[in-house]
């Protein structure tokens, strides 16, 4: 595969940068859509295909193997005078944390869509992660030529499933098979795409669509106008909206999360994405029109505006090992990084940067400078992990970095030989390094070396990783999911008292703790712990409660139960004593923790386990066998949607129970039948309180 990368400017105006991420639900055509980008901007001189290994960013052996995409892939274009840097992201659940680091640092993002299902469960989530992230986003509802598809099915679901006004500005020429183009509804000009051509031809609307197209515009219009302001004026005064009145109306409202624009095509057949490409430029917003990222310097916030001569700042967002070294990727928020200049990591580390590197993918052309609001790679430091800031020296900054989320699956790995044991921990470092969704422990009671992840997949890809990577034998364990244990019902007025004395100054601290579950108090919070001191008279200094504070939250980290982290727990200090001599920090971080585990064992526990939402699509004459299936893994059916030859179900399943559920589905479907999971948090696991013994 040959790419072009000497059309890629060192030194780009902010006003054209467009930094832009793909998310889809798994096989709504991400990568597809990101081929042919890369071909008609002429990035790329043929235009690859999934199906073939032949794909740009699905350069991965794994990847092009399984026909996904697994790993977030970089890469960089040119439309219409302005520059595109591209982020191809993973569709498939196992891997949301992927896409949780790329929306971190993007500017805007195109949403796809499946032209016959619509929104479905993963497009759903990583909706929800640009609205976390306030990245503004266009949709574009992509393979309009399979049988089944409808563009206003599949709006009805954006507006009904992601509560937000879509925006339509084509209409559809032609139907599944028969689609060969769009209507431009803001200028009124269809766009006709001929079999066998890389190419599109302009022309008037057909007179056959010409009175649906004038219904849509004006419905547009309207919808535009009740939105934004401008609009709303001109409406009123003329009864109609002008173009670039509707095109300006259409970019703030894009960019303010108002509304979303929504165009269709067919990406495989190469249709619709010239203009999805002129959205993109149109709507989408440049570094320079994003709010200032603000971090922490000196204890106090602080704001970075989008200036090359502003202070250098960078946050790291993906770190990946390569043959050729560490690359460590970065989106530059603000000043300009050079080759050869020394960088603060945090932690009072320095690392010099020894080659900035432009990212197409799997391959890289060096510069010698990135400035704000670029996407690169940088070789050199070796401490940085993803989500650290890397910035100037002389003016220091921490960024928020990216949330990582929970694993939820653990399986059990070992080397086949045990001489290979040291180089199988050095892989399982490395592999961390590069994916903080994944931890590494060691059972206490086993000694086994437990891998934890995001689902079976996730794993299953990281173990064949360290295989091809490393060369190594390794032994995997059957996969167990990631237990959590909570408070039912509480304790209060536990005194724990603290001491210590073998010679030299000794340690005192002495608490009385109150333990109750932190729904009960706020149904509303959002945190798994909280901590709060009602302490008077001074009995307990501030310093002190902060490391009783910081000492039960090291207690959560093994519940009574089964030794498994403790959620939704809150815990108030009430009161506590001290000596003169002998109270200290330490002592009082001591007191919490051994407290807290005291509190805990003298509460009702209660075992929890998470839970996915399972969304099978089966055909008619399965529906009975798939629902009994459901029932027998204690699923709950919540909703079930009928489409033609097909049935739809959603249920919610314990994640232990859907180990090894693709090969039974396709079993009972004769092959005929799909699924798509996402955990959604943990509910109580049956029969297991206090005084039980839990699954391990």
């Amino acid at each position: 595969m040959r790419t072009n990368l000497d059309h890629l400017q060192q030194n780009r105006p902010l006003s054209g940068l467009r930094n832009v991420g793909i998310l889809a639900h798994v096989d709504a055509g991400e990568t597809t859509v990101t081929e042919r980008i890369l071909y008609l901007t002429g990035t790329t001189h043929e235009r690859g295909e999934v199906h073939d290994g032949t794909t740009v960013t699905d350069f991965d052996s794994q990847e092009r193997d399984r026909g996904i995409t697994i790993f977030a892939a970089a890469v960089s274009c040119n439309w219409d005078g302005h520059s595109i840097n591209l982020i191809d992201t993973p569709g498939h659940v196992d891997f949301s944390d992927e896409v949780e680091r790329s929306l971190r640092v993007l500017d805007g993002a195109v949403a796809l869509f499946d032209g016959v299902a619509g929104v479905e469960p993963q497009s759903e989530s990583v909706w929800r992660q640009a609205d976390r992230h306030g990245v503004a986003r266009i949709a574009f509802v992509n393979k309009m030529d399979r049988p089944g598809a409808d563009l206003d099915a599949a709006v009805a679901s954006i507006r009904e499933r992601l509560h937000v006004t879509p925006l339509v500005i084509q209409l559809p020429i032609g139907k599944e098979a028969g689609f060969s183009g769009v209507i431009d509804l803001i200028r009124m000009r269809a766009y006709v795409w001929l079999d066998g051509s890389d190419t599109f031809a302009e022309g008037p609307v057909p007179e056959a669509l010409l009175e649906q197209a004038r219904r849509r515009r004006r419905l547009l219009e309207e919808t535009v106008a009740e939105l934004h302001p401008v609009a709303l004026e001109e409406f009123y005064a003329r009864s109609t909206v002008s173009a670039e009145t509707l095109a300006a109306a259409l970019r703030d409202l894009t960019r303010s999360g108002t509304g979303v624009v929504v165009l269709c095509g067919s990406a495989y057949r190469n249709r619709g994405i010239e203009p999805l490409l002129d959205a993109v430029v149109a709507y989408l917003p440049s570094p320079q029109e994003v709010p200032a990222v603000r971090g922490m310097s000196d204890g106090a916030v602080q704001e970075r505006v989008a200036d090359p001569a502003a202070p250098f700042a960078a946050l790291v967002f993906k770190v990946s090992s390569t043959a050729t070294g560490r690359l460590t990727y970065v989106r530059v928020y603000s000043g300009t990084i050079r080759k050869g200049e020394t960088v603060d990591a945090g932690a009072g580390r320095t690392e010099r940067i020894s080659r900035i590197l432009r990212v197409q993918a799997d391959q890289h052309a060096e510069v010698q400078q990135a400035f704000a609001g670029d996407i690169v790679a940088v070789v050199g430091p070796k401490s940085a992990r993803s989500g650290a800031t890397l910035c100037a020296p002389a003016a220091p900054l921490v960024l928020e970095p990216p949330a990582v989320a929970d694993p939820v699956v653990s399986v059990a790995v070992e080397a086949r030989r045990s001489a290979d044991t040291d180089r199988l921990a050095s892989a399982l470092t490395r592999l961390v390094d590069e994916d903080l969704s994944l931890t590494v422990r060691t059972d206490s009671e086993t000694g086994q070396t437990l891998l934890s992840g995001m689902g079976e997949l996730h794993l299953e890809v990281a173990v064949e990783k360290i295989r091809r990577a490393h060369g190594l034998e390794v032994g995997v364990g059957r996969p167990q999911v990631t237990y959590r244990e909570t408070v039912a019902r509480g304790v209060s007025g536990l005194v724990y008292r603290h001491v210590k004395q073998d010679g030299g100054a000794g340690q005192f601290a002495q608490i009385t703790l109150d333990v109750e579950p932190l729904e009960a108090v706020d149904d509303d919070s959002a945190e798994d712990f909280a901590f709060r001191s009602v302490v008077v008279g001074g009995r307990v200094p501030q310093e002190f409660v902060r490391a009783v504070g910081a000492g039960c939250r090291d207690a959560l980290a093994q519940g009574p139960l089964g030794g498994h982290p403790v959620t939704g727990v809150r815990v108030t200090l009430t009161d506590g004593a001290t000596h003169p001599k002998d109270s200290s920090e330490m002592a009082f971080r001591t007191a919490g923790r051994l407290g807290l585990r005291e509190a805990l064992r003298a509460s009702a526990m209660v075992l929890l386990e998470p839970v996915a939402e399972v969304t099978a699509t089966v055909p008619e004459d399965a529906v009975g066998g798939v629902l009994g299936d459901l029932a027998a893994r204690r699923g709950r059916i919540s909703g079930s949607t009928a489409r033609p030859g097909t049935m739809v179900i959603v249920a919610t399943v314990p994640l232990a129970e859907l180990f090894g559920y693709a090969t039974q589905l396709r079993s009972r479907t004769q092959g005929r039948g799909t699924f798509t999971t996402r955990t959604t948090g943990y509910i109580p696991a049956p029969g297991t309180r206090s005084e039980e013994t839990p699954p391990r």
